[in-house]
């Protein structure tokens, strides 16, 4: 640092000169409300100190101490504005060198030992110290993982999709339906909700206070099961269900006779299904022909995602089904019919915006 001495003895404080694109960048330091109050700090000192004041009398200003001042006003002078950032600290040397670290994310990667279907901290140290001979604590395997954020001991679920070569011509042929339906026709989503469990707790659950959720008794009496089959008119978001006693083609086309009944004659009617067996069934696909003014639109396999009463059915497991409490399969199917003659009263169409192209791999 280069120290100069005035008469008398004293030092001298280090100049400082700013050009106009340095003095830009710590003004906009200063005046940046992310930044970090340290750096603000020290931008300060050096802007103070580029206008001429002294070090006691920025000091003073800032509410600081002077051998402060003195630091950064002397780092800026030596290092420009690299000189204003924490200097490095060598810290602890590493205990684990890279030939651990490149096991355990190894076996961390790799298919764990007969019979263990998912690795452990344990497990992994277990491993390590039988390949580089290194011993490991499974809490140090652990940080080491979490650095590199590797979940070895967690698993997502995937569905290979089939090999279809027309899958995303199907999709994009469906979302066009939503977002331009056939003019002067219905557009119905159909499909059914199967073995509905009508439970009942056996103990009350506990509501919601501050700072503690609600409570719901873990254990609980089986009543039966219900299914239905629901029909989503895509223009309007009313609903149409039925409570079904069998999933199969003839109870499928019974509901589509029932939904022929109340549509006006002359009307054209386009309804998406999935590949289900009910809606693939030749009685299904007898049916179709039978009534020329149907036309069924299918969407590709595994990707029943697209139709739009999936929507309905998660909003109505959301509702009613994930933490209610039915005392009988009467109750259950009686909340089922609430739900849906309560949402037709308010109901509007959902705003469908994809428009079927590829989805970014996950």
């Amino acid at each position: 640092m280069d120290v100069r001495r005035q008469l008398g003895g004293a030092v001298a404080a280090v100049a400082v000169a700013l050009d106009e694109a340095a003095r830009r960048a710590l003004e906009r330091l200063v005046a940046s409300a992310k930044a970090q109050v340290r750096e603000v700090l020290r931008a300060r000192i050096v802007l103070a100190a580029a206008d001429g004041l002294a070090n006691a009398e920025i000091a003073r200003e800032l509410d600081v101490a002077i051998n402060t001042v003195r630091k950064w006003r002397g780092r800026f002078a030596e290092h420009g504005p690299q000189g204003l950032k924490d200097a490095g600290r060598p810290g602890r040397p590493k205990v684990y060198d890279d030939r651990v670290r490149v096991a355990i994310v190894a076996a961390a990667t790799s298919a764990p030992p007969h019979p263990a279907a998912t690795w452990n901290h344990r497990a992994i140290a277990e491993r390590v110290a039988g390949t580089v001979f290194a011993a490991v604590s499974p809490s140090q395997v652990g940080r080491i993982l979490a650095d590199l954020d590797l979940k070895p001991h967690k698993v997502r679920g995937w569905l290979t999709r089939r090999d279809t070569p027309e899958f995303w011509a199907r999709a994009e042929h469906i979302c066009e339906l939503y977002r331009n339906p056939p003019q002067g026709a219905v557009l119905l989503s159909i499909d059914e909700k199967t073995a509905i469990a009508a439970r009942s707790r056996k103990h009350p659950g506990r509501p919601a206070t501050p700072g503690r959720a609600a409570r719901q008794e873990f254990e609980y009496v089986r009543h039966g099961t219900a299914s239905l089959v629901a029909a989503l008119d895509v223009r309007t978001g009313e609903v149409l269900t039925e409570v079904i006693a069998r999933n199969n083609a003839v109870t499928f086309t019974a509901f589509l006779d029932r939904i022929d009944a109340l549509v006006p004659e002359g009307t054209d009617v386009h309804v998406v299904l999935d590949n289900g067996s009910s809606h693939t069934a030749k009685h299904t696909k007898a049916w179709f022909k039978a009534h020329p003014r149907w036309t069924a639109h299918f969407t590709p396999p595994h990707a029943s995602w697209l139709n739009q009463i999936e929507l309905v059915f998660s909003a109505l497991t959301r509702s009613v089904l994930r933490h209610g409490d039915f005392t009988s399969r009467d109750d259950l199917i009686d909340k089922l019919d609430s739900y849906v003659i309560n949402r037709n009263e308010t109901a509007k169409p959902f705003r469908w915006t994809y428009d079927g192209t590829p989805l970014k791999a996950a």
